[in-house]
């Protein structure tokens, strides 16, 4: 039981994470596209700037209890996946450093050099994080160890010898940049007003129906690739509550576009984003990572989590901190609800 319980106090962290930090990643994404001059790239800043650093206390809470709950996860995954790890790294260091130097110096190479930065960062962060996903859906090579090692790329053919980077991964990779563009266009036309807001909006709906088509083709693919997820769905047919979710989120965006309301157009995408991610879960349980092998050599809540003492006592400990972590949250928001502006001093 105890390892069920993990298994969804992660997943949810790493939902809470892809909501949260999702938004600015595709803020970042359009930052280039959306504002046209150095006011509008601010205000853009600004709607993310009071949150973008706490969005990701979410990722660092999700890999520590990805650490402790299931060690032989962590091991097999940081191991086999160590250079997309450091580019990912290397984009979130890159990203942070051009919001916090971007203003430092009023001068006409140095921001628009770190809009850039930012913006290039962003997207390739979505791209990355969206082909992890796809390589956890169809499975690595697993031995008898559960080790793995996979080159950035083979043949771009998903098989017994497959590359972190083939046509299903890069799938998922455009899909997951074009959900958060969608995503954080709707934050940004939440918190904007005037002809940024109106950009904005444009481009959530353009990015709503790519992601729609996108939505058909990635299920078609990762039904075809991975067959463990219709067997779920089979077995289990509760589950399609998680893509009942996301098909509600989807024309939640829609409907709420249209009429202007903006809050709940944001909420609506985000009630997508968990349906989809939540059916994923769902649907590879109780595998943690697939094989493309021996079914055997896949990694489970049972074979891979830590010893039932360490995640009792774990569990003990997790309760005020995520309560606080939950508290932070709840009062950062609030306490910048509302539009932005550039009356006072920062980005």
């Amino acid at each position: 039981m105890l390892p069920v319980i993990w298994f969804c106090i992660v997943a949810v962290m790493v939902a809470m994470y892809v909501v949260l930090d999702g938004f600015d990643l595709g803020a970042g994404a359009i930052h280039l596209g959306v504002a046209r001059n150095d006011r509008e790239r601010r205000m853009v800043l600004r709607s993310i700037g009071p949150v973008w650093d706490g969005n990701e206390v979410w990722l660092l809470a999700g890999g520590g209890a990805l650490y402790f709950a299931f060690p032989a996860l962590y091991a097999s995954s940081f191991s086999g996946f160590y250079l997309p790890l450091m580019i990912v790294l290397w984009l979130l260091i890159l990203r942070g450093c051009a919001v916090e130097f971007r203003s430092h110096i009023d001068n006409a190479v140095w921001r628009p050099f770190w809009d850039v930065v930012f913006s290039f960062a962003s997207a390739l962060l979505a791209v990355f994080f969206g082909a992890a996903l796809g390589n956890v859906v169809r499975g690595v090579p697993l031995n008898a160890d559960g080790d793995f090692f996979l080159p950035l790329w083979t043949d771009f053919m998903p098989g017994p010898n497959p590359g972190i980077l083939d046509w299903y991964t890069i799938l998922i990779g455009v899909f997951a940049l074009v959900t958060l563009i969608q995503h954080g266009s709707l934050w940004v036309n939440y918190k904007t007003e005037g002809d940024l807001q109106s950009r904005a909006r444009r481009t959530a709906f353009a990015a709503w129906m790519a992601v729609v088509a996108l939505t058909v083709v990635a299920t078609i693919a990762s039904f075809s690739i991975q067959p463990k997820l219709a067997q779920s769905f089979a077995e289990m047919p509760f589950g399609y509550i998680f893509p009942a979710l996301a098909l509600a989120g989807m024309s939640g965006v829609a409907v709420f576009l249209k009429k202007g309301e903006d809050l709940k157009a944001f909420l609506a995408s985000a009630i997508y984003i968990i349906g989809m991610l939540t059916s994923v879960v769902f649907g590879v349980f109780p595998m943690v990572l697939p094989t493309v092998g021996d079914p055997s050599t896949a990694l489970t809540i049972h074979n891979a989590s830590a010893p039932e003492y360490g995640l009792r006592v774990g569990l003990a400990w997790f309760t005020p901190g995520i309560i606080l972590a939950i508290g932070y949250t709840t009062y950062l928001y609030s306490k910048f609800a509302g539009k932005v502006n550039l009356d006072d001093a920062g980005h």
